[in-house]
């Protein structure tokens, strides 16, 4: 379907320094690859110090609730203005800034946590303000990874591409996942901020050698008036071209009340597994990273069945109808190894989704507009995921810490959504488009 925006002015003619000849291992693709592999080992890191120390010191669900909110809120809300960034500047240089920023900022945090590690009215605040810095540097570093794929990689190798970028990030999130809930028992919670702090750095080194890439220069009509109301005419134009694909529309709706109603069990999974499964925070890393094996055995399931047309609707419908089943089944089980097993079937049927939805968005988004829809397809998928992990902090404290009912709520809305948002017409037709 044709957007019902105007068309865009003709951009000048700017070779891309960044752009590969005819193979996905090339130089400037592996840089990118590897720094995304070596940050995302430490976001893990990061999360289970922050939600196993708050866990410890205070005992409050709905301050864990809140600080993942914290860092959720800047990166949504600020993600299309990151996408219309990433459309004007250099992608490279944004993401080599954002990655200076986080490692800065999170190895400030971690002197205040080795000086004062007793000191929750100092360190409760920190740990807010480093989820917000976080939070608005991921606005513009994400829409900037997502925008800069496509012109690394030959076309016809972009769901190969994407396929090995999302399986870095999941397969570090295992090995971080893994090795994290070790350590946080061995060292506590300073050593895993310090060890994602480090990573980002890493990651800025890896990125300064990608060539940096000049942007499409717009027309001297789109130039006009103030710069700022000209940013928020570009942010809008990104906006209505999304709008204006219906089925696609329809399609991402169903997914963020899908992402909406997983979050509560999100914020309470720490309670479900040291109340529930009897288990230690060893046990919640394992968790977390066989749903990270589960994402990533999805993204190869996908590329090998290579599906099209009406087969990869339906493929796409029944996977949306498996996740909540997978996941709601938690709520029935008290053995460590059963809830892993569900926790990688989910893992499996959401890297499946996963796959195909990006490919389809990159693939048939003009190259100036990239950054902008990348964006708006990460507000309409997980703008209610903020207010979703609030409202799972506090109905955790007000059920007593009752993960099992909250699980099993959360899963029936879910299948609801599925069935009365996901199976229209429009949506099974964009996916079989």
């Amino acid at each position: 379907m044709e957007p019902s925006a105007s068309p865009l002015p003709a951009p000048e003619t700017i070779p891309d320094r960044t752009q590969a000849p005819g193979r996905l291992w090339n130089r400037n693709f592996i840089l990118l690859w590897a720094g995304q592999t070596i940050s995302q080992l430490g976001n893990p890191a990061f999360n289970i110090g922050a939600m196993f120390w708050l866990m410890e010191k205070t005992g409050s669900a709905s301050l864990m609730g809140l600080v993942m909110t914290a860092a959720s809120v800047p990166a949504i809300l600020l993600s299309p203005f990151g996408g219309t960034f990433a459309d004007r500047h250099s992608r490279v240089r944004i993401m080599i800034w954002s990655d200076l920023i986080s490692g800065i900022a999170l190895l400030v945090f971690v002197a205040a946590v080795r000086l004062r590690p007793d000191d929750t009215a100092l360190v409760i605040p920190l740990l807010f303000a480093i989820a917000v810095i976080l939070g608005i540097v991921r606005a513009f570093f994400g829409p900037a990874v997502s925008a800069i794929i496509p012109d690394l990689v030959p076309k016809e190798k972009l769901p190969a591409a994407n396929s090995m970028n999302q399986l870095s990030v999941q397969a570090s999130i295992f090995s971080g996942q893994a090795v994290g809930g070790i350590l946080y028992k061995l060292f506590g919670a300073s050593l895993l901020f310090f060890i994602d702090g480090i990573s980002y750095l890493v990651a800025a080194v890896c990125t300064l050698f990608i060539p940096r890439d000049p942007r499409p220069v717009r027309a001297p009509a789109a130039a006009g008036g103030h710069p700022f109301r000209q940013f928020l005419a570009e942010t809008a134009e990104g906006f209505r071209y999304v709008w204006a694909q219906k089925g696609q529309r329809d399609f991402l709706f169903t997914a963020a009340l899908i992402n909406f109603l997983a979050t509560p069990g999100m914020v309470l999974f720490p309670f479900y597994v040291a109340r529930y499964l009897n288990a230690g925070p060893q046990w919640y890393g394992f968790l977390i990273s066989g749903l990270s094996v589960g994402v990533v055995v999805g993204f190869l399931g996908a590329g090998a069945l290579r599906l099209t047309g009406a087969a990869r609707a339906q493929g796409i419908l029944i996977a949306m109808v498996l996740y909540p089943i997978f996941f709601g089944s938690l709520a029935l089980w008290r053995q460590p190894l059963m809830a892993l097993a569900a926790v990688f079937l989910g893992g499996l049927v959401t890297g499946f989704v996963n796959v195909y939805l990006i490919t389809l968005i990159q693939a048939s988004t003009p190259a100036e507009l990239r950054g902008r829809v990348m964006a708006f397809l990460g507000l309409l998928t997980g703008g209610l995921m903020p207010l979703g992990m609030a409202i799972g902090g506090f109905v955790g404290d007000l059920t007593n810490k009752n993960v099992p009912l909250v699980i099993s709520v959360c899963a029936v809305l879910a299948l609801v959504v599925v069935f009365l948002l996901g199976f229209r017409r429009s949506s099974r037709e964009y996916l079989a488009s």
